[in-house]
């Protein structure tokens, strides 16, 4: 009998051109049954004849390798297991999503309310047209599509750089592993990988009986098992994918889709056998989002998944474009999450934590409870204002919640319960961590530690601003190694960076640092830094030289990149660089009162404020002096003043790619003629810098009737053209 493309069991399968067009034969049959059984829920072949070609092909196979291709349905049984994943870097970073926590529907109303005024329109315009779909709680993951093949899954990572869990990924029969003829030369194709309640239920009662742990909740389990370095035991997990956007996608100049609007993106998809949910909806002005919140939000305890909110989003590409980012977040889209499940548990105690940014966060020590598919012990109280206005003390009955099914937080306390009087909480005058003044700016409710670069707690984020790009810049010098250096006590202030391992000799030789120091000579250093790199994870010989040497390289930067480099609160490239020209020097910054900083262009009493107690703190002072010891210089000049240069009082935007400047480079030439640089066009900017293929900003600018000028036009003005 033959099947559904034509084939007999019964071929002989002895002569190769015979062997290899079943091959090809069982794995179309069984893809088309693929997507007929997940993408049309309508299986032409029962079980038992799926599981007999199945095993056919996989004969096939073993007995003739050569044959084995990446998108056969035998290869989504696993592969060989991986001693570690290795990272991807995205090729457009995998942002997030800007979230309004309202319990109420007024996120929707907040979200369109921005949307219409960085579009600017009126209120007799016509609603903006959006599209709204569930928020799924799963992982985010990137397929990268190159002729057609799935070449690379990757995980969201910290945005920029993921995971490489492509064997993993292949495991999941609802991806496909291959896009029909027709599909762009490279698509992105970005979604939700996630674990339905009953196969979860399903999993955790198998790890029961097998006396397994149990996972806490689906998002965790699927986040496990995409995780698995062993993707055999991956493909064991009943993991499923909605398809919800685009990364990377051939240029339509390069024979590549056209799309329109956001939906378009995923009706296309959908016709290519991606899953794509069935919740979507086209939704115009905020009354529309309003009605989808609500309704999703009747059914989320019927969905087969979990879904922590919905997300809205701009449907017009064009408009997307226009409205652009802000930070790491699409200014077009937004998540409005629903409201979190709550529980009831006595405060034993507050306690405060210092973040990586200085920020203080008074957290509630709490009897264990279990809230939303996890045990919580401790729950933010976010800042001081709130943690009064909710009126907590110690020993009070709490409300808890997971806010946004995450961050555990107490919503307030039951005041009728309390039995005794307990004094209000106080917020310590000193950092707990480093013992730094503690401060809170006027019209702020978060206090700091002002010692951001000799904290402890601040150590991590201290380091990676100081050697970023924009920053001083030390190459190499990422997180990873960087947490490395840190958790083994090899780093534990910036100048530490340029005496690597003296730390550690010193302390073992029970020696003051300086007078070890002093003992060695310049190639001992080096063979001892060296050496304390290659200790690390990762760190051959290569690399360990690669980072000693942009460590080398460092030491000569220039003044506003080493101010910028110090993290002072308020303090960003441009402030950084208006205080280098106005004072020349570090030590005239340093010594310079609040009402010297308040004389420096776009500098207000906040800032100054900032700067001030910055400086008047003895161990950031004590951090500086001991940098210029390590060899840390600049070249230092005096004071120029803002009026004196040739774009002084002007806004320029830049856009498109220009002959031999990039934009950094042109940004910084701008910058130091005294002018600024805006990211957007308004009426305001005095120029737009358009370079080729130069997009909405040119047109944008034409529209307002706002000079343009090209590279050549800008080197004029640089020299005092007009």
């Amino acid at each position: 009998m033959s099947d559904l493309f034509g084939f007999n069991p019964a071929d002989d399968t002895g002569v190769s051109g015979a062997v290899r067009r079943r091959a090809e034969g069982l794995r179309k049959l069984l893809q088309y049954n693929d997507i007929q059984y997940y993408s049309a829920d309508d299986p032409k072949l029962t079980d038992a004849q799926y599981d007999a070609y199945f095993r056919e092909l996989v004969e096939i196979e073993l007995k003739y390798p050569a044959l084995v291709t990446p998108d056969s349905p035998t290869q989504r049984v696993g592969g060989a297991p991986l001693s570690r994943f290795s990272s991807v870097r995205h090729s457009v970073p995998m942002l997030s999503i800007r979230t309004e926590t309202d319990s109420e529907v007024s996120g929707a109303e907040h979200f369109d309310a921005r949307v219409r005024r960085e579009l600017a329109l009126s209120p007799t315009e016509a609603p903006v047209e959006y599209l709204a779909e569930p928020k799924f709680d799963g992982l985010a993951m990137s397929l990268r599509y190159e002729l057609g093949l799935l070449v690379c899954a990757a995980t969201r990572g910290d945005g920029d750089t993921g995971e490489d869990v492509t064997q993993n990924i292949r495991t999941i029969s609802q991806i496909p592993a291959r896009l029909p003829p027709g599909a762009p030369a490279v698509i992105e194709v970005r979604g939700e990988v996630y674990m339905c309640r009953a196969d979860f239920e399903a999993l955790n009662a198998r790890q029961r009986e097998s006396g397994e742990k149990t996972f806490v909740n689906p998002r965790n389990a699927a986040a496990g098992a995409v995780r698995q370095l062993n993707s055999a035991i991956t493909a064991q997990r009943p993991l499923s994918f909605f398809a919800y956007g685009l990364g990377e996608v051939t240029p339509v100049q390069a024979g590549g889709p056209d799309f329109v609007t956001h939906l378009e993106i995923l009706q296309t998809l959908r016709s290519w056998n991606f899953p794509v949910s069935s919740l979507i909806r086209v939704a115009h002005g905020a009354a529309d989002l309003m009605h989808f919140y609500e309704s999703i939000g009747s059914q989320r305890d019927q969905l087969p998944f979990d879904i922590d909110g919905v997300v809205y989003k701009v449907n017009q590409l064009a408009l997307q474009k226009q409205m652009g980012f802000v930070s790491r977040e699409p200014r077009w889209a937004v998540a409005h999450k629903f409201p979190a499940q709550e529980e009831r548990t006595r405060v034993l105690g507050i306690d405060v934590q210092v973040g990586r940014t200085g920020k203080l966060t008074p957290v509630a020590r709490l009897d264990p409870v279990f809230v939303g598919g996890a045990t919580v012990t401790n729950a933010t109280l976010h800042n001081l204002f709130e943690l009064r206005r909710k009126r907590v003390r110690v020993g009070d009955m709490a409300v808890v919640r997971r806010a946004g099914d995450v961050i555990p937080e107490v919503v307030g306390v039951e005041q009728a319960r309390r039995t005794h009087y307990v004094a209000n909480f106080r917020m310590p005058r000193c950092c707990p961590v480093c013992g730094s003044t503690v401060v809170r700016e006027k019209a702020e409710v978060n206090h700091r530690c002002s010692g951001g670069l000799f904290c402890a707690a601040q150590r991590k984020q201290a380091i990676l601003h100081y050697a970023q790009r924009r920053a001083v810049e030390i190459e190499g010098l990422g997180e990873k190694l960087v947490e490395q250096l840190i958790d083994r006590d090899v780093v534990k202030v910036i100048p530490d960076l340029y005496r690597l391992g003296l730390r550690a000799r010193a302390e073992l030789q029970a020696l003051p640092m300086d007078e070890l120091a002093g003992s060695l000579s310049e190639d001992q250093k080096r063979e001892l830094a060296l050496g304390t790199l290659k200790e690390l994870d990762r760190m051959a010989d290569l690399s360990a030289q690669n980072v000693l040497d942009a460590i080398e390289r460092s030491k000569q930067t220039t003044l506003p990149r080493f101010l910028f480099g110090l993290g002072i609160r308020h303090v960003g490239e441009s402030t950084a660089k208006e205080l280098a020209r106005h004072f020349g020097t570090l030590e005239r910054m340093v010594g310079a009162s609040a009402e010297d900083l308040l004389q420096v262009s776009d500098i207000g009493p906040v800032v100054a404020r900032s700067i001030r107690t910055f400086f008047a703190q003895a161990h950031n002072v004590e951090v500086l002096d001991q940098l210029r010891a390590c060899g840390v210089s600049w070249p230092e000049s005096e004071p120029a003043p803002v009026s004196s240069r040739p774009l002084s009082g002007k806004t320029f935007v830049i856009t498109g790619t220009l002959p031999s400047l990039s934009r950094d480079q042109a940004r910084d030439l701008v910058e130091a003629a005294g002018g600024k640089v805006a990211g957007s066009v308004s009426r305001k900017t005095s120029f737009v810098v358009a370079g080729a293929e130069a997009g909405s900003k040119l047109d944008k600018a034409l529209e307002l009737g706002v000079t343009v000028v090209d590279e050549n036009g800008l080197k004029a003005l640089l020299d005092g053209g007009t």
